[in-house]
């Protein structure tokens, strides 16, 4: 006799499906036809008790998968199906089991006001409508919009949902704790800057991203992903990877996997112009590999600083952003100072000698801004402004 339960399992199709087996991680595991579980039951009869166990530990697993996705699917309101417009990069997550297990990492607490991006339907929303004071979602699909009320309203958690219909990127961010979002990938780099540049402090962002993207913002020095992009990111915050989410638990299915990161930003502003920085930053990964030396020295990157050069006057001084002024001393301290640091009487035969001795000063002629940590670009932007070479756009 096959007991009820068995049968649930029997019905399935010989498939793969992802089956979680804790909070952190997911892995495949195959939910057997009913013909290949007959022939196994006959042949259990003559194989070894090993095989016998085999398929009961088969059978047993599948039987926890079903009933852990019968206990969560069936806790939430069902959704409508909605076409989604893969060119706007709309891909629902379809698998509670990992809806509940990112709302579990995230850390919400009974008071956060939590920002949702691209809420979709709710399988991300509903969950973290249990455990927040209020959950602020943004989505500019008025399809999404609707049938996210419609799902709300069927559970006692209504009055706890605030609903935003426009464009993230074009808005005024509102206040909130914690953002936990299943972002669009065609957004991740504005967004995810959109949030480290907020006004208002937040706790933390719990992102769903692209496994190559969240990858590129946690590389370090010498990684072969290490990029403009992590540098950026890791000067205002500190990037850690949550857990890892295969392609198979969205809808419709995307070409790529995902990763989901948690984005801590840093308690106090980098003491540095943040526009100087990027100028920076952009020109040294615009050939991330050559030396500075060979970097600096191309026609093209001498022009456009000597003109920065020539209408900038004298000196600089890095900005905070209370407005206090600072330089890096060569022991890598910070020091108040507001005068120009380095030797400018002494006369430089050309331009292009003036930046090169400040590359060769601090020992960076050599090296490749590939393999710089944070400190080294702090350092070497200190020097340039102190020389009155700038890089603000």
């Amino acid at each position: 006799e096959v007991s009820a339960p068995l049968q649930c399992v029997c019905v399935c199709s010989c498939r793969f499906e992802e089956i979680p087996l804790d909070n952190s991680s997911i892995m495949y595991f195959p939910l057997p036809s009913l013909p290949f579980l007959v022939f196994m039951n006959r042949l259990t009869f003559l194989a070894p008790q090993a095989l016998q166990t085999g398929v009961a530990c088969c059978a047993l697993r599948s039987l926890i998968w079903l009933s852990r996705q019968f206990t969560s699917a069936h806790s939430l309101p069902p959704s409508n199906r909605i076409e989604c417009r893969r060119g706007k990069g709309q891909h629902l997550l379809s698998n509670p089991r990992v809806a509940e297990a990112i709302v579990e990492k995230a850390g919400i607490r009974s008071t956060d006001t939590v920002l949702e991006v691209g809420p979709g339907t709710g399988n991300l929303t509903l969950p973290m409508l249990e455990k927040a004071r209020e959950v602020v979602a943004v989505e500019v699909d008025p399809r999404m919009v609707e049938e996210l009320h419609r799902r709300v309203q069927q559970t006692e958690y209504g009055d706890k949902l605030k609903v935003i219909r426009g464009d993230v990127i074009k808005m005024e961010l509102p206040d909130f704790d914690i953002c936990v979002a299943n972002i669009p990938y065609k957004i991740s780099s504005p967004l995810t800057f959109k949030l480290l540049s907020h006004a208002s402090k937040f706790r933390a962002a719990v992102l769903m991203l692209q496994r190559e993207f969240a990858m590129r913002l946690r590389a370090k020095p010498g990684d072969p992903s290490f990029c403009r992009l992590a540098v950026n990111a890791q000067l205002l915050s500190s990037v850690e990877l949550l857990m890892e989410v295969g392609r198979r638990n969205f809808s419709p299915l995307p070409k790529v996997d995902s990763s989901v990161i948690r984005v801590n930003p840093n308690p106090w502003p980098p003491p540095v112009n943040l526009r100087e920085w990027d100028g920076l930053i952009r020109l040294c990964f615009s050939r991330k590999n050559k030396t500075l030396g060979s970097l600096f020295r191309q026609k093209s990157v001498l022009s456009l600083l000597s003109r920065k050069f020539s209408a900038s006057g004298q000196g600089y001084s890095l900005v905070n952003a209370d407005n206090s002024t600072f330089v890096f001393s060569d022991d890598d301290t910070l020091t108040e100072n507001s005068e120009n640091e380095i030797d400018n009487a002494y006369q430089f035969p050309s331009f292009k000698e003036k930046v090169l001795y400040v590359l060769r000063k601090e020992g960076y002629e050599e090296k490749r801004s590939a393999k710089l940590t944070q400190e080294d670009f702090m350092k070497l932007l200190s020097s340039f402004n102190r020389a009155g070479i700038h890089f603000a756009q």
